[in-house]
């Protein structure tokens, strides 16, 4: 045991089964910190002397992993405050692993007031550097969180900041989730966060998390499992475009078939065959084309065996992932940047015609249609899809295409690994 500190903000999924769980099992950190603002988990952890059970689903089962000596302080609380300053003086790693980064400056308590006024102290104090793990799922956390502390900092501390304090960027493929249905909670036969708290954590064994390259002086990780990258663009794109992008079309072509959860996708060889082509005929040669020559996973070999991982997890039994978790908000998943229209525009760019993915949009503008009673899909398709943007009229077209085999049945059939997927 060193004097390490770990200090996270945020008590969900991913820092008590991630990062949290992670500092634990180094056995390298003299305290482990957390804050969290809901008042009956901060109350449970106390009551249970600092820890808590990690539901964690390998291909063959679910294992209960314990975490202890864990401190919980709500920021909320004018002392718990105090305390969580001062372990910010003293932490050598830290983590933010919040709904969102709007979450960062939302007032006193926030991360970004607290650290400004820890970090401010680790100055005057010649403590150790510290990086911190932002693990929101934004493309540029670590920039938006050091930008919020910096405002927070007199101008010659700020001017200093980088010379003590180091924001990372994270890419976490990870897939987890909070269980707060009692029900759901005992079909599944999960133990529980602590014995008087009605709510589990599961996570899946994977804990391959890429980072940015750490560039802070003196800084040597507790936490080694994560991989550090000189760019993290490449595989956020991987993540968004592949991982992401073939989830959501498995999943809404899943909710298609009336299936409650994703591993019932998983025995249906038809749709595993078409999300196989999916990214072995249109994500990936688009992501090589685009990032070849960048590391070993843009290669034919290295995305095949990223899909071929990646598709075994999606469909693991043991994390009984909902279908409906996978297919909500299907706005968001359908707009123009994000998994499924910007998987489709990024395959175009590299001649490619992503007819696949085209069922995955289609699936999930029905969605929308369903949502949003009163618009017919195609006025649907107007708004979503930007009319001057570059591929927008192939993108309609291709999207309308697959809608009306839809409507004529054998959809997936048309789109199985013998297309080439070529223009």
């Amino acid at each position: 045991m060193s004097d390490r500190v770990f200090l996270g903000f945020g008590f969900g999924a991913i820092q008590g089964g991630l990062f949290l769980y992670e500092a634990h099992r180094t056995r390298c950190f003299q305290r482990l910190v957390v804050a969290e603002v809901v008042p009956e988990v901060v109350t449970a952890l106390r009551r249970a002397g600092g820890r808590y059970r990690v539901n964690v689903a390998t291909p063959t089962g679910v294992v209960v992993h314990e975490v202890t000596g864990v401190e919980v302080f709500n920021p909320q609380d004018p002392a718990d405050r105090v305390a969580l300053v001062a372990a910010v003086t003293e932490a050598t790693e830290l983590a933010t692993a919040l709904p969102s980064v709007d979450f960062f400056a939302r007032g006193e308590a926030a991360p970004a007031a607290i650290l400004a006024e820890g970090l401010t102290r680790k100055l005057r104090t010649s403590s150790a550097p510290a990086v911190l793990y932002a693990g929101e799922n934004h493309n540029h956390a670590a920039e938006i969180l050091d930008r919020a502390v910096r405002e927070r900092l007199a101008a010659s501390d700020a001017a200093r900041l980088g010379d003590y304090f180091q924001p990372l960027n994270t890419v976490i493929g990870k897939m987890s989730r909070v269980v707060v249905d009692p029900a759901e909670i005992r079909e599944e036969e999960l133990t529980p966060l602590t014995d008087d708290l009605g709510r589990a954590l599961l996570v899946e064994e994977f804990n391959r998390i890429l980072i940015s390259r750490i560039t802070l002086p003196g800084v040597q990780r507790g936490i080694e499992v994560f991989t550090e990258k000189p760019d993290l663009l490449p595989f956020e794109e991987a993540k968004l475009y592949g991982h992401n992008a073939v989830h959501a079309l498995l999943g809404y072509l899943a909710h298609r078939r009336g299936y409650r959860f994703m591993f019932e996708a998983g025995h249906d060889q038809e749709l595993m065959a078409l999300a196989r082509a999916a990214f072995l005929e249109e994500s990936g040669p688009a992501l090589i084309a685009k990032r070849g020559g960048v590391d070993p996973l843009f290669t034919p070999e290295g995305y095949r065996a990223y899909a071929e991982d990646l598709l075994t997890r999606m469909v693991n039994p043991f994390l009984r992932d909902a279908v409906g978790r996978v297919i909500r908000d299907p706005r968001r998943k359908l707009a123009w940047d994000d998994r499924l229209v910007g998987t489709m525009r990024l395959a175009l760019d590299a001649g490619l015609t992503p007819r696949r993915f085209a069922l995955g949009a289609a699936a999930a503008l029905a969605l929308v249609a369903a949502e949003e009673p009163g618009k017919l899909p195609d006025q649907l398709l107007a708004e979503i899809i930007p009319a001057a943007a570059p591929h927008a009229g192939r993108v309609q077209a291709l999207i309308r295409e697959a809608m009306q085999s839809f409507r004529q049945g054998g959809a997936l059939s048309s789109c199985l690994p013998s297309l080439t997927g070529r223009s």
